[in-house]
């Protein structure tokens, strides 16, 4: 099945108004109607939690009805809604998509992907004994002021109950595979249709805490998720955890707290995977969590009056 990735989250909040405030400062482009756009059009979603048109809650508080993935084409569509429609009921929406549930209880919806072509440079370095340099000269590595604008929607990590059964699901069911493992957390899984290291992420956790722990998009770089983080917190947004660089996937991330119930990523340069990539299966621990990790402090300057 060419599933291709989320194409957009959609929640039910409980404060509209921070939630706008929230996605705008975080750099994504509102569109109306509570859509709040990339550069390749994935989103964010939202709309009042007392919405009667938005699928059920999963009755915990978990502000995120639905989990919209793109595909490629109406064979897949088709081929999902079979699937699905062996065991479980697959409703046909007005908009030409599909909507059912998984084995823990999340809604999904199924739609030919919204996913557009766009143009944003690299992020590139200067490395000596390289070469010739990949930025030109008298241009600048960076610009403090520049806008930042999340490229594409990323990933997202789910608290499930049940890892084994949660797993088989979306391999079983809907062709992704495991990329790798954390052995007491859960698997990364990859659909058909990306090389990312990993589009969803679950990890075994109590009954009470099922629902979404967190989701991100990708950044141009580094540069982009050290300055739009060092934005979010100067703006007054809690940072949880970051900005570091992880070892499984390799991206750098940096994780925010959020009105949406979850927590809200940044990440940048994930690692790309075919299928001879062999999956790698290592205990989870602080160690393999990340290769580094940071700490946000104000801006100082050393010498006299530069501050703590």
């Amino acid at each position: 099945m060419n599933i291709i990735g989320p194409d957009a989250l959609l929640f039910g909040v409980d404060d509209l108004e921070a939630c706008t405030q929230y996605l705008t400062d975080y750099g994504l482009t509102p569109v109306g109607d509570g859509r709040f756009e990339a550069m390749d059009g994935t989103a964010i979603l939202i709309a009042p939690k007392e919405d009667a048109s938005l699928p059920a809650d999963m009755g915990n508080g978990c502000q995120l009805r639905k989990t919209i993935y793109g595909v490629a084409d109406e064979a897949t569509l088709n081929a999902v809604a079979e699937e699905l429609g062996k065991d479980r009921e697959v409703r046909r929406l007005d908009d030409g998509s599909i909507e059912s549930v998984d084995d823990m209880g999340f809604t999904l919806g199924f739609q030919l992907t919204i996913r557009r072509a766009y143009e944003a440079p690299a992020e590139v370095v200067h490395s000596p004994g390289s070469g010739a340099p990949t930025r030109q000269l008298n241009e600048l590595g960076v610009d403090p002021n520049v806008k930042i604008t999340p490229r594409s929607l990323s990933h997202l990590v789910y608290f499930v109950p049940d890892g084994a059964k949660a797993e088989a699901f979306y391999r079983d069911r809907l062709g992704f595979r495991v990329t790798d493992r954390l052995v007491g957390a859960g698997p990364f899984m990859q659909p058909a249709g990306t090389r990312d290291h990993h589009t969803l992420f679950m990890i075994e956790a109590p009954e009470f805490m099922r629902g979404l722990e967190h989701f991100t998009f990708h950044f141009g770089g580094p540069t982009e998720v050290m300055l739009a983080g060092s934005r979010m917190v100067e703006k007054g947004y809690q940072s949880f955890w970051g900005p570091g660089r992880h070892q499984m996937g390799s991206n750098w991330f940096w994780y925010f707290n959020s009105p949406f119930g979850a927590r809200m990523e940044m990440d940048a340069d994930m690692d790309l995977h075919d299928e001879e990539w062999v999956a790698r299966e290592i205990p989870i621990s602080a160690e393999i969590s990340q290769a580094f990790l940071f700490q946000y402090r104000e801006k100082w300057i050393p010498g006299p009056g530069g501050g703590k």
